[in-house]
Formats: structure tokens, sequence, C-alpha cells
């Protein structure tokens, strides 16, 4: 069952179980909520077990625990990735319809060689099978398959973020034409999300300013697919009095930790994690539905990292 939320603020949950729940999940779920709640809107699950290389099934049920204990509310039946093949190939057949999408016999090794152009840790894609002959790739269809890239426009993608205010993209700057289906036949993540949002009427994404650069893709995929549009929050990144990035692969951060080896109740845990973010002024519990009518979410715009101590 999918609901309309009609004149309804949505935000959903999007865990991907490739390892354990951390903090700096909670935080986002936490900040998810308190944007939707505060303005009379209900949240969303979806499991992103797409990547079935990446994703562990058996974390599945450690994530519903995690999520049970947090107390986090949704609404309507949980969406699995694993089980839309079917809307994503309808979401890009539309593209090769409309002469968007090609195939690409680069490996990441190959881009490494050519010295392509990088920002950051990523390689911007320079082109290279967007410019072969139909004869070329018709031999090369015979020795390798292909993954399928997206022809990106010269054009700057805006939007105003809830937290990292306005933002600019052009995305032949930031990454170039970008996979949409890899090699082993598996949706990218920017056309899986799109096509998933859409169908279970997402309004608002919230989620860490790393990924800030993941919305201009998503907006150009919006636009080709005819698909509606969404509001973008993108939240500072958890990280511990060291300046380490929380992340999956620390045990002691994990949620199962907290309910688990520890004798912190989920409302300790929410009180702690709010008052470390600086969401409220006093170190006690709180439930999630006092957060909603208390916390003070306009004190993350523009930050980029949050440090937290006590919750550790």
């Amino acid at each position: 069952m999918l609901l309309t939320g009609e004149n309804k603020v949505v935000g959903r949950y999007a865990p991907t179980p490739s390892g354990k729940l951390h903090i700096g999940n909670a935080f986002s779920f936490l900040i998810s909520y308190l944007d939707v709640a505060q303005q009379g809107g209900f949240m969303r699950l979806r499991i992103e077990d797409l990547d079935k290389v990446r994703c562990k099934p058996e974390l599945i049920s450690t994530m519903f625990k995690d999520l049970e204990w947090l107390d986090l509310p949704w609404e309507g039946d949980v969406i699995y990735q694993s089980k839309r093949y079917e809307a994503y190939s309808d979401a890009f057949l539309s593209l090769e319809r409309q002469d968007l999408v090609y195939p690409c016999f680069c490996s990441r090794a190959d881009l490494h060689a050519a010295s392509a152009p990088h920002t950051g840790e990523e390689i911007i894609y320079p082109g290279t099978c967007r410019r072969l002959s139909n004869s070329d790739r018709v031999a090369l269809l015979t020795k390798k398959t292909p993954s399928y890239r997206i022809k990106v426009p010269g054009k700057t993608f805006s939007f105003s973020d809830t937290y990292q205010d306005d933002c600019s993209f052009s995305l032949l700057d930031i990454c170039g034409d970008f996979v949409v289906r890899r090699a082993d036949k598996v949706f990218a993540y920017q056309l899986a999300v799109v096509v998933d949002d859409a169908a279970m009427n997402i309004t608002t994404v919230t989620r860490g300013c790393d990924l800030l650069s993941s919305a201009p893709r998503q907006m150009y995929l919006q636009q080709c697919l005819g698909l509606p549009s969404v509001k973008y929050a993108h939240i500072p990144l958890i990280v511990d009095e060291n300046g380490r990035r929380l992340s999956k692969r620390s045990g002691d951060i994990s949620i199962e930790h907290f309910r688990s080896d520890t004798s912190m109740t989920s409302s300790e845990f929410w009180g702690k994690l709010a008052f470390d973010c600086g969401l409220v002024d006093e170190l006690q519990p709180f439930s999630l539905k006092e957060l909603s009518r208390v916390a003070n979410t306009s004190i993350l715009k523009r930050k980029k990292q949050i440090v937290i101590s006590h919750i550790l």
C-alpha cells in the first residue's frame, strides 16, 4: 500500500543493510522526523537493499529491532528496493527512448590511467564512450558488458537547501555523465532513489551533507522522467572529539550496542544526542514527540560537522 500523502509533508528513512545502524544514521533519522513532524507530516520507511553484493539480508532484522528501540514512527508499507527492479527498468527504458543513455566500457582503472579530473575522491567522467561511433560500440559490445551513463547538460542546477542554504552545481563540473545502470545490471543509487521517492510521494529528503552533490543529479533525473521535485535538507556529519567520522565499521557507536550493551533507554539516547547536537539546551531524556515540540533544528544551518561527546 502506497499512501497518497496529499497536502502532507512526507519524509523517509532509507537505511542500507550493508552494516549496522549507528549514531550518524540515528541523527539523520531524528532530523528527518523533526522536520516532518513539526510541519504536521509523516514518515515512510524504505530498505535500500538493491546492491546484493554490499547488502547483508541478515542485518535487516537487526535494523528493525534498532528502529523499534528508537521508537521511530512511520506510516504505510515498508518498501524494499530489491523488489522494485521492474520500476527501475521502466525508468531506464524511458531514458533510452529519449536517447539520453549510452553504453560505457570504461573501468575505474581506465579512468585513473587517463588522468581524468577529480572532484574530491570522485572522478569526473570525460565523456570517452559518449564520443564512440556506432560501429565502435557494436564491436565493443561483443567483448564487454557495459555500464550505462546518462548524458548530462551544460546547465546549472540550483536549489535552496534547508540547512546549506542556496546551492548551485554544474553536472559537467562535479561528475560528468554519470552511471544509471552498472555493468552487473544493478541500477544505480541515483536512479533508484528518484523513482522510489516519487512512488512513495516523498516531499522532503534529509541526509548527510556528504551527499549534497547528489541533489543536482537527482533533480536532473526527475526532470528527464517527468517526476516531481523534492525539498532537500543536507545536515552536518557527526564526528567524535578527535574529528573521527562515525561509520558502520565502529561497533561501539552502533544502535545495537546502545540497546543491548548499555542500560540506556531510547529517551536517554535521544536526549543526549539532541543535547550534543545543540538541538536542546538541557541534558535530559526526551521522547521523539517531546523533541518535536522543543528542538531547534535551525542551529544546524550552514554547518558541515558536529562534534558529539556525551552520548559516546
